[in-house]
């Protein structure tokens, strides 16, 4: 739901509310700047900016569209800032927008597209409270405050995308059957956005720490450089679990490339055997069917059978018996010989 909220800082630091856009415009009379703060507005809303204070018209489509990348962009009368917010809930990351614009002054922040969390804005004014008797410093120290607090809260969804790769790093070991390696694509998906954020939000910080925009001045520099340390420590973490993540997905592949190994190896073991078996009844089986057809009796006499099929018996059986040790002896020589040498 558009929301907009209006506010006066005095030259004294004093944070003041006023009902609508006129009256903020108007309190510049007396000195000091003024905050606009927008929750997902309307095209219009933000196009009411354009001629009072001088805003570039291209500010109002990078603030309206949901596809940008973190950046910085110098106009004229103004500087354009875009920062990424995180959240993440239900193992679900989701990543918001949010457009700060700076001139003279004025300090203009945008949120809340696509049903972001609604209540920035509240955030904002507690992290304000933290330093409201600093804002008469100007607005780039009330951007100062701003940025910090988005960027500090980035740590919540980092630590939480990190818990869950620390929860897929024990299920792996452990060989937990409730793991789904889909689990290690969504943290994977997570990680990449989260790197491609802050990489653009340390490049937006450098062109504001080396002075690109005249809205910054020589003392706030200094916090900004704080904000871009900080930015570089997150950076590093995603780096490491990224690197992480790589090596839990190498160890799952090898563990299901183990698996099906030892599968092989009990079915070769399986073949051998029975070719092992096979190969000694092949020779008993010839025998046994000659014998079937009376072939034996019919060489050494009819009469003579009482002692022609036991001494047919005993010859299969040797046989069988010398087949089974001179395939034992093959096996066992075949084993002893080096893969390199097979």
């Amino acid at each position: 739901m558009a929301q907009a909220r209006f506010s006066h800082i005095t030259p004294e630091g004093d944070l003041q509310s006023k009902s609508d856009l006129t009256e903020a415009l108007g309190s510049l009379k007396s000195g000091g700047y003024i905050w606009l703060d927008y929750t997902d507005p309307d095209r219009s809303d933000l196009e009411a900016l354009i001629a009072p204070l001088g805003i570039h018209p291209l500010w109002v489509e990078d603030s309206l569209d949901e596809a940008q990348v973190p950046k910085v962009d110098i106009f004229p009368g103004a500087t354009f800032m875009l920062f990424n917010s995180y959240k993440y809930l239900d193992g679900k990351l989701s990543v918001g927008e949010v457009n700060l614009i700076i001139g003279k002054d004025f300090l203009i922040t945008v949120s809340g597209h696509s049903g972001e969390d609604q209540r920035l804005y509240d955030r904002l004014i507690e992290w304000i409270g933290l330093e409201e008797g600093n804002l008469n410093q100007g607005p780039d120290f009330l951007l100062h405050l701003l940025l910090d607090g988005i960027v500090d809260r980035k740590h919540i969804a980092i630590e939480a995308v990190q818990g869950e790769l620390n929860t897929a790093e024990e299920s792996i070991i452990s060989e937990s059957p409730a793991f789904k390696l889909s689990s290690l694509v969504s943290i994977r998906r997570d990680l990449l956005n989260l790197r491609r954020s802050l990489f653009h939000e340390r490049e937006s910080l450098t062109k504001i720490c080396r002075r690109d925009s005249p809205f910054i001045g020589e003392k706030t520099i200094y916090h900004f450089r704080d904000i871009y340390d900080h930015l570089t420590k997150y950076f590093e973490e995603i780096e490491i679990s990224r690197e992480m993540l790589m090596s839990l997905m190498e160890m799952y592949l090898s563990l299901v490339n183990n698996k099906i190994a030892l599968t092989a190896n009990r079915t070769n073991n399986t073949v051998r055997r029975l070719t092992f078996i096979t190969t000694i009844f092949m020779p008993l089986t010839l025998l046994a069917g000659i014998g079937g057809m009376s072939e034996w009796s019919m060489m050494t006499g009819p009469q003579n059978w009482r002692i022609a099929y036991p001494a047919f018996l005993v010859l299969t059986g040797a046989i069988g018996v010398v087949s089974y040790f001179i395939l034992r002896h093959i096996d066992k020589e075949n084993r002893n010989i080096p893969s390199d040498d097979r």
